[in-house]
Formats: structure tokens, C-alpha cells, sequence
């Protein structure tokens, strides 16, 4: 049986850290999804799920409209996780008692372990853990066990060893619980008694018989970006079908310095993969003449890249393809909306940037994966550490790192300044440290300046270093002083239309990791 034919579902109340819970179940090598909190019972038996988690959330129990459990959830015999807003909920559904009324607490707090239980065992008799709760479960339901109590919760951590049911107060997902990784080791392995068999293997495995099962002796093409996430993917697909892919590379005008050269190098020289080069260059660039909005630019990209690739299966061997590869991540989706209920916090072009009328069929073996799990798939496919290790770039490229229309002349400033960053922060060893680093031009904005004992009136650029584990949060990366001063030094001095470059210091949230 796959891994990934019984997930362990998490249940999303509205959280922030929903996708950080399936990170961790992942980090135990157990497959996860997320789900809304609007699917029925039933809906979420029909998964045959080998567990559930129920998240955190914005709402109390007690408010008009807020989401409840179904009881009949609880008597179904799957081991089931309640975190704050979701083990509030569980506690209620059950008859527990939760009162609106208790003193929230918010951030750090300290756990008092009365009995470590099941859930909580080797646990120490006080750990710190992060809260951030505005009422409390004062009873719990019968046939618990209360296992921990902090100054603001009385009830913090629960378990029904006979029902395999279990509840905690404070968020084991977050780093700030230094012991929460294991309190969601323990409901896992033990609790709900699974086993560690989501692997880098077992996924390359099961990608490639999936890949076989739906491309058949059809031929596929996987558009290339040079990025690990189309490389993972098309050598994912490659190994499935072989000479049956071919990748294409569209130089869409909008890449850095040396990006295509690069490509056509290194990717074919690792992988032995076909490759066709598409210079649409012109196409997009004249698509892009004179938009400012960055959704419209995103369609606009997407739409492009789909267009390119069609024209480029004229000159696919032995026939057109049928399949188009793409390296369509789990953050993609969640971003652009993907899932009842789900936001869109910016269409992502090859998940909302595409277009209705498209002609291919998708295959997109790393939809289901977070960024490290690619890097571990690339690791296991063989891949140099140079190409799994890349920082991420958008597919959209460049044009999404112009604040505003997109122009030849832009695009030669950004690339220039962009170029310098990266050759400087290679040189102090500080690309394993960081996520990516974006140089954003702010290509509206106009400031005064002196160089050479003359006025100037430049753009301002933005240089974005951040650190991440997915994506899905991110904090602003802390360079040395002395390689930023070297890094703004070189920009203003070799790319004469910039006069100022700036540091964004900004999380997300609030911000996302790229400006548009």
C-alpha cells in the first residue's frame, strides 16, 4: 500500500500554522493533506484517513457562525488530534466544558505535566510551549485523562487512550515548542500507530509508476525553467518515460544573467534530457507592454508560457505531445486558492495563470510536495547539489521583480544589480543560509542622489534575503553589515541608473516573499 493511499488529514479551522502541521507530520515521514474544515464527515472517511488533526483557529467555540466538530467524528474509530481552537472543539463536541470567560495567553507559557500519559511521555514535569488562546477548556470530557495544565488553561493536554483521542492547548507545531515535534511523533507512532514510510524513495517510486500510469506510451513535454523544481520534476518524469519527454526551455525575456546559457549547459549535461529552445522573448515582452497590475502580469506570463510550449510541440520528435510537466509545488496551490475555502493570495502562473483553452494534459509529479521534500527527491534522483540547492526564482521571473510595466531598459538594471547580489553572497558562503533574495526594482519610484559630485535622479532597488523552510512563512534574513555595505557599494557604483538600495525587513505574514 502507498503512503499516500491513507494521509493523515489535517483539518484547517482558519489557521495560520495548518500548513506548518503538515509539514511536521511530514518531518515524521508520514504522508499528510490539508482539508476545510467545511467537509463533512463522511466526505473525510471516504479518504480513509489513518489519522486526523484537528488545527488551531481565529474563532472561539461560542461564537455565532463558528466551525464545529460533528460528534459522530469522534466515534469512528480514527485517532484524532486536537490543536487549540480544534481540541477546544473536540472538548466541546464531547461534553467538556470551555469557558469564554478564562484569561487568554499568548506566546511563551509554561506547561506543568501532572501525567506525561501516552501523548506526552519522556516529557519533562515543566516544558515551554507557544500559546496563543483567548479561552480554555476548564473540564474535560469524559473518559480523559488530563494530562498538563498551564496558568491560563487548567485543561492544556488531554488523552483518551481507549478511543485514541488526544488534545493539546498549545501549538506543537511551531519551533517555539521546543518538544512539540515529538508530541506529534508520539500521537503518530503511538497513538495512531503508524509507521516512518514517507521517504524520499518511497516517493520517487510511487511518482514514477503514477508518471507510467497516466502518460502511457503518450510523449510529454516538461517546461524547463533551470530552477530545482522543473529539474526535480523532469528528471522525475525522465526516469518514468525516458526518451518519451522532451524539455523545453522559453526564454521569455525576463530571465537573469546567464540563466539560459546556464540551462542549456548544465541541465543536459546532468540529466542527457532533450532539450528544445524556445526564444519567445519578443512575444512576451510586447504581451507585457505597458501593465502595471501583478496578477495581470501573472496571467499574462502564464498564458504566454503555455502559448510557447504549444509551438514548440511542432518540434517534438516522432509526434506532438500530449502531456505538459510542470513543477507545481503544494505552496503553489495553497497560494492561489487550491482547496475549498482557501485564499488567493497571488496567482501562482502555472496553478491560477493558466489558461481555459489549454491543449495539454498536466502531469505535475511534485504538486503534493514542500520545497525540502523536492530537494530530497532531487537528492535521490541523483542530482548535483548545485541544482538541488538553487534559491528559488519565479516562473514569472523578472517581471514580477519590476514594480510596475516591464521594459528592455528595466529589465537590463534589474539584471545588472541582481547579478551583483548574487556573485557577492556566494562569495561569503551565505547561500545555504538563506532561502532566496529577490532585487526588486522599484521602477515607478524616483529618488535624488550625488555621485561624483553630480545630481542624480535614480531608481531605488530592494533587496529581499529571507529565511524559510516552504515558503509558507518566511522571515527577513540578518546579512552582515559588512556584506551589505559591500553589496550596496558595487550596485550604486556599476549600475549608474540606481542610486539607493534598500533592505526589506518585512515577515511574512505579512508580506509575501516576493513583491507582486
Amino acid at each position: 500500500m502507498s503512503p499516500t493511499d491513507r494521509p493523515v488529514l489535517v483539518v484547517d479551522y482558519g489557521a495560520q500554522y495548518a500548513q506548518l502541521i503538515a509539514r511536521r507530520v511530514r518531518e515524521a515521514h508520514i504522508y499528510s493533506e490539508i482539508v476545510p474544515h467545511t467537509a463533512p464527515v463522511e466526505a473525510l472517511l471516504a479518504r480513509h484517513p489513518a489519522a486526523i488533526i484537528l488545527s488551531g483557529g481565529p474563532a472561539s467555540v461560542y461564537a455565532e457562525g463558528a466551525p464545529q466538530v460533528d460528534p459522530a467524528l469522534f466515534a469512528a474509530g480514527v485517532p484524532v488530534l486536537g490543536i487549540c481552537y480544534g481540541f477546544q472543539a473536540m472538548a466541546h463536541a464531547l461534553g467538556g466544558d470551555v469557558d469564554a470567560a478564562a484569561a487568554g495567553e499568548y506566546g511563551h507559557a509554561t506547561a506543568h505535566v501532572a501525567r506525561p500519559g501516552l501523548l506526552l511521555a519522556a516529557s519533562p514535569e515543566e516544558q515551554s510551549v507557544w500559546m496563543s488562546h483567548g479561552v480554555a477548556v476548564t473540564r474535560a470530557p469524559a473518559g480523559f485523562t488530563v494530562l498538563a495544565s498551564t496558568p491560563g488553561a487548567p485543561v492544556a493536554a488531554i488523552e483518551d487512550q481507549q478511543r485514541r483521542l488526544f488534545g493539546v492547548q498549545w501549538h506543537p507545531e511551531v519551533r517555539h515548542t521546543p518538544l512539540g515535534q515529538r508530541t506529534i511523533e508520539q500521537f503518530l507512532y503511538y497513538g495512531a500507530g503508524l509507521k516512518p514510510t514517507w521517504t524520499p524513495g518511497s516517493i520517487v517510486a510511487e511518482q514514477v509508476e503514477a508518471i507510467r500510469q497516466q502518460v502511457g506510451d503518450d510523449r510529454a513535454i516538461c517546461g524547463l525553467s533551470g530552477g530545482v523544481d522543473s529539474a526535480v520534476a523532469a528528471a522525475l518524469v525522465q526516469r518514468a518515460i525516458g526518451d518519451s519527454l522532451t524539455c523545453v526551455f522559453v526564454d521569455h525575456g525576463l530571465l537573469r544573467a546567464g540563466e539560459r546559457e546556464q540551462v542549456e549547459r548544465d541541465f543536459v549535461a546532468v540529466t542527457g534530457a532533450r532539450l528544445i529552445v524556445e526564444d519567445a522573448s519578443q512575444t512576451f515582452l510586447t504581451a507585457l507592454d505597458g501593465v502595471a497590475d501583478p496578477e495581470t502580469k501573472r496571467k499574462i506570463i502564464g498564458r504566454e508560457f503555455i502559448r510557447a510550449f504549444e509551438a514548440a510541440t511542432a518540434r517534438v520528435p516522432t509526434g506532438q505531445a500530449r502531456f505538459l510537466v510542470q513543477g507545481t509545488l503544494y505552496p503553489d496551490v495553497v497560494e492561489s486558492g487550491g482547496g475549498e475555502g482557501a485564499a488567493t493570495i497571488k496567482s501562482h502562473h502555472n496553478v491560477g495563470g493558466l489558461p481555459e483553452d489549454l491543449q495539454f494534459e498536466l502531469v505535475e509529479p511534485l504538486r503534493a510536495l514542500f520545497k525540502d521534500e523536492v530537494r530530497a527527491v532531487g537528492a535521490e534522483l541523483g542530482l548535483p547539489d548545485w541544482m538541488v540547492w538553487r534559491h528559488p526564482f519565479p516562473g514569472p521571473g523578472l517581471g514580477i521583480r519590476i514594480v510596475g510595466p516591464v521594459t528592455p531598459a528595466k529589465l537590463d538594471i534589474l539584471r545588472a544589480a541582481d547579478a551583483i547580489v548574487r556573485e557577492e553572497m556566494t562569495a561569503a558562503g551565505t547561500d545555504r543560509e538563506i532561502w532566496q533574495c529577490p532585487v526588486v526594482l522599484l521602477a515607478e519610484v524616483r529618488s535624488v542622489g550625488v555621485q561624483g559630485d553630480e545630481r542624480t535622479y535614480g531608481h531605488p532597488v530592494v533587496l529581499r534575503p529571507v529565511t524559510s523552510e516552504d515558503a509558507m512563512t518566511a522571515d527577513w534574513a540578518r546579512l552582515p553589515g559588512d556584506l551589505l555595505a559591500r553589496i550596496s557599494r558595487r550596485i550604486t557604483n556599476e549600475v549608474r541608473q540606481i542610486n539607493r538600495v534598500l533592505l526589506d525587513v518585512t515577515s511574512k505574514p505579512p508580506g509575501t516573499i516576493e513583491w507582486e
